[in-house]
């Protein structure tokens, strides 16, 4: 492995790491900011998704939640029926297509979420409807697991559009993103996804990671968090936008 793709590395997933253990969310989101633009789709994909569930399992030994079973059911499901559309989906990401992608669900997807409070609040009269709408949000996420390690950004918008307390949603979306991505990286060693030469990449990205969360958790305490995750999001769309301006040219042929 070369150094300079160590360094790239190591500095997305420490920084995704960080990220993560201050505010519970987004590693995948800051990971990819950084490795999307040196490394191949492939790669790029399964490291985020082992640094989330990493991230994921630290969180729920360091910050354990309750959970509603009848309310994250069907997340769970919808997630499971959506990860294979993402595993079939991943291969046929060209890098600049990956950019793109990458770079239009940050600058769609923050800004999303810094004006998720303003939005109309979703809801609905029967029950059933309620779970079929939840599934669909599982599907999403479970989807754009393989594609990246993004199982938590739709189901996370959604719950913020149903209005769910913070601590029922923070316990719904732990959950879920603990139970898709540790789905999403099997489906990865089942089909042959992770080769050897991607083990040095993954040994990298754990001890990176884990510091960064710990300290993250450390800070919270003492910063406001809407302040933090202004800032946060403001950032993540600004490198959305550099992706976006970096693929594009590419994509249209210029």
């Amino acid at each position: 492995m070369e150094l300079g793709t160590l360094a790239l590395i190591v500095a997305g997933a420490a920084v995704a790491g960080f990220v993560q253990g201050l505010s519970g969310f987004g590693f995948a989101m800051v990971a990819m900011s950084f490795w999307a633009w040196g490394l191949a789709p492939k790669t790029a994909a399964v490291l985020a998704v082992f640094g989330g569930l990493s991230g994921q399992v630290f969180a729920a030994l360091t910050v354990r939640r309750g959970f509603d079973w009848k309310l994250l059911l069907p997340f769970l499901v919808g997630g499971l029926l959506g990860i294979p559309l993402g595993l079939w989906l991943l291969p046929r990401f060209e890098p600049a297509v990956f950019r793109a992608f990458v770079g239009a669900l940050l600058v769609i997807w923050c800004p999303a979420m810094l004006l998720a409070g303003r939005l109309p609040r979703i809801r609905f009269r029967h029950p059933a409807l309620q779970r079929g709408a939840d599934g669909l949000a599982g599907v999403a996420g479970g989807m754009m697991g393989p594609l990246g390690g993004f199982t938590g950004a739709l189901p996370t918008l959604w719950c913020t559009l149903r209005s769910l307390p913070k601590e029922q949603q923070r316990a719904v979306i732990q959950n879920f993103n603990l139970a898709t991505l540790a789905v999403t990286f099997a489906s990865y060693l089942a089909a042959g996804a992770v080769d050897r030469a991607m083990w040095p990449q993954l040994a990298a990205v754990l001890p990176a990671l884990l510091l960064p969360a710990w300290l993250g958790t450390r800070v919270y305490v003492g910063i406001s968090d809407a302040t933090f995750r202004t800032i946060v999001l403001g950032l993540l769309t600004a490198s959305g936008l550099a992706l976006l301006a970096a693929a594009l040219p590419r994509l249209l042929g210029t």
